[in-house]
């Protein structure tokens, strides 16, 4: 049997997973800090939700992505404090991410983790860490998904120029 064959857990991760995998935990924990930081400025509720299904989905990430580098060996990076609850009206006006600000960073991030998933599967030779991030995609994609519908519906997405179709008869 060849070093690359058998229990995927057993084979060693190549320098591509490692920094991959390194880099999209650091991420994910300044993304924990940066969610609950919107979470102070978010004054809708809708979108209170899916920043709080937005930090628990990144916690569940950080949580399975540390058994796995623990297990191989690599350093953790830091992790940034947890930041405090802070009354939406002690902010200054002038000072507030506005609703639809966050709306829009939560799916810019969103969208930047679902490469960055990609990404990673594309390069993973072992199946279980392709399998771990396939995973993570899926719940990208489903909160990219009710980010879209909530943008709609508040009337916070600003779309590019939109292509008429062409009604002419030929």
């Amino acid at each position: 049997m060849g070093i690359l064959s058998g229990n995927p857990t057993n084979e060693p991760m190549h320098y591509g997973e490692v920094f991959g995998v390194w880099s999209f935990l650091m991420t994910a924990k300044a993304s924990i800090a940066a969610c609950q930081t919107k979470l102070n400025h978010a004054g809708d509720e809708d979108l209170k939700k899916l920043i709080q299904e937005a930090i628990q989905q990144c916690q569940q990430e950080v949580k399975q992505i540390e058994v796995l580098l623990k297990e191989n060996g690599v350093g953790l990076p830091p992790t940034p404090p947890e930041r405090t609850n802070a009354c939406l009206e002690d902010i200054p006006t002038g000072a507030r991410f506005q609703d639809p600000e966050i709306a829009a960073a939560l799916s810019i991030a969103t969208a930047a983790g679902l490469v960055a998933c990609s990404q990673i599967i594309g390069q993973s030779i072992r199946e279980d860490i392709a399998m771990m991030f396939g995973q993570f995609h899926t719940q990208e994609a489903t909160l990219g998904a009710k980010l879209l519908r909530l943008n709609k519906e508040k009337g916070w997405l600003v779309p590019p120029p939109l292509h008429p179709t062409n009604t002419k008869d030929c």
